[in-house]
């Protein structure tokens, strides 16, 4: 268990790991990456009183992940950010083993988190099916402190037929009623969502489940449950879907369901699963509506139980998350662009014409009314291809275990990447394709034979 005070005496040993990840020569420009140690899951999204708060799990003294906390890092602008103190510390009993993934959401001019405890008993157990605790848990904040943990639901409220893995809780309202979705793998290994209804978040009851009608993996993790253009959508993100050619090409997936459901029915329809990311790294996505009535999504670049890995564990930090992305809809399908706030990195603008050599690392490159197959150098030994109706990303020895990821798409017209020290983010057709991998090249080198591009020079995110 970590507490504050345990962090407190072990601060010394932070900052050596903080002064070390400074040296890393794959430290990224504009992202959010931990100071030191681990991050995964973006948690409890949300504005507030005209401020945005991001917070994700944070394991600040062990770049390969243990004692898991909520870090907070704010920002007015999406350009300047201030790392906050560490938010949820793992000090209860009913959490002791990680303040796992949860979500947040303001009623009342209060800040409601709901997150998973997670707890794991003494002994021999396989720890799905016995040996563990997964406990929902709220907090009621000022978006920097609360009072105290309220323990909400616990494994006797979960239907009897579910293993000990339910988890990510994450909060919709609707005609008065809160409804609260969480991920959960049944004893059967069939992954699914539970719903739960309240009137006060406080008192939960279990309200109804929803799953597909064939196997789809044996678990749902970080479900979200929102409406975009009218279009209802549950983003999930489902564990053991067989791999294809073209399909779940990650030993997870990211995704979503276009949903059609009568909450107060309990009936509902679920459209074809489409993936977010075909990239190498992206997991747990999470979104929010935001003042300007955006439903923004930021996901995790990384990926559980990858067989592939990240230099910067030499470091004495590992992991970071995406751009903040907007999302819209177009023929029913979600679309993921970068947040307008984005553009204000812009520095230099170079028009790059084919056959011409870009030399850095960090950049943002456009390309429109592409009307051809075509073949881009990212990095001297990372390229992007396009022919045949298949879209290929091909990483070389810079990519410590990341190989090929191919997706099929009809036309491609336009593209707009996003390249960091170490990161890769590609959008396609307007977002309705996205491609997130991590890369770790000392070599510069963004070149196409078959493409003109728009190419600005990006600044650096600020954080204090």
């Amino acid at each position: 268990m970590l507490d504050k005070k345990i962090f407190e005496e072990n601060f010394a040993r932070f900052c050596k790991m903080k002064d070390r990840a400074k040296e890393d020569p794959n430290m990224l420009r504009f992202h959010i990456y931990p100071e030191a140690g681990w991050l995964n899951d973006p948690n409890g999204l949300c504005e507030y009183k005209g401020i945005y708060h991001i917070y994700y799990q944070y394991s600040p003294l062990d770049e390969n992940k243990s004692d898991t906390c909520w870090g907070h890092v704010s920002t007015v602008d999406f350009i300047n950010y201030k790392r906050e103190d560490i938010f949820i510390y793992p000090d209860a009993k009913f959490d002791k083993d990680g303040a796992y993934s949860g979500s947040a959401f303001i009623k009342d001019d209060r800040i409601n988190f709901f997150y998973t405890g997670n707890v794991k008993h003494d002994g021999e157990y396989d720890f799905i099916k016995e040996g563990r605790e997964h406990n929902t848990i709220k907090l009621a904040s000022d978006a920097y402190t609360y009072s105290e943990k309220k323990l909400i639901l616990d494994n006797d409220d979960y239907p009897k037929d579910m293993t000990k893995h339910v988890r990510d809780p994450k909060i919709y309202e609707k005609d008065g009623y809160n409804y609260m979705f969480i991920g959960a793998r049944s004893l059967e290994d069939k992954g699914l969502v539970l719903v739960y209804k309240s009137k006060d978040l406080d008192n939960f009851t279990y309200h109804m489940r929803i799953e597909t009608d064939y196997d789809f993996g044996y678990m749902r993790e970080c479900p979200d449950f929102f409406t975009v253009d009218s279009k209802d959508f549950l983003i999930l993100c489902p564990q053991g879907v067989e791999s294809e050619t073209y399909r779940y090409q990650n030993i997870y997936q990211a995704g979503y369901f276009p949903i059609e459901i009568d909450l107060s029915e309990k009936t509902y329809k679920l459209g074809n699963f489409k993936e977010l990311d075909y990239g190498f790294d992206f997991y747990a996505p999470q979104t929010f509506e935001d003042s300007k009535s955006r439903r923004i999504l930021i996901g995790w670049m990384g990926m559980p139980d990858a067989n592939y890995t990240n230099p910067t564990i030499d470091y004495k930090w590992q992991h970071c998350l995406t751009v903040p992305r907007s999302l819209s809809v177009k023929s029913g399908k979600l679309c993921q662009n970068p947040i307008s706030e984005m553009e204000n990195l812009r520095k230099d603008n170079i028009t790059l014409k084919r056959g011409e050599n870009y030399e850095d690392f960090v950049f943002e490159a456009l390309a429109k009314n592409i009307k051809d197959s075509f073949k881009i150098n990212l990095r001297s030994d990372v390229s992007l291809s396009y022919d045949d109706g298949i879209l290929r990303l091909n990483m070389g020895y810079s990519s410590f275990g990341r190989d090929t990821r191919q997706v099929k798409i009809n036309v491609i017209s336009d593209l707009r990447i996003y390249s960091d020290k170490s990161s890769l983010e590609i959008f396609i057709n307007e977002g309705e394709y996205v491609l997130t991998s991590r890369v770790y090249s000392e070599k510069a080198g963004f070149y196409s034979k078959d493409l003109d591009f728009d190419l600005y020079t990006l600044d650096s995110i600020g954080f204090i």
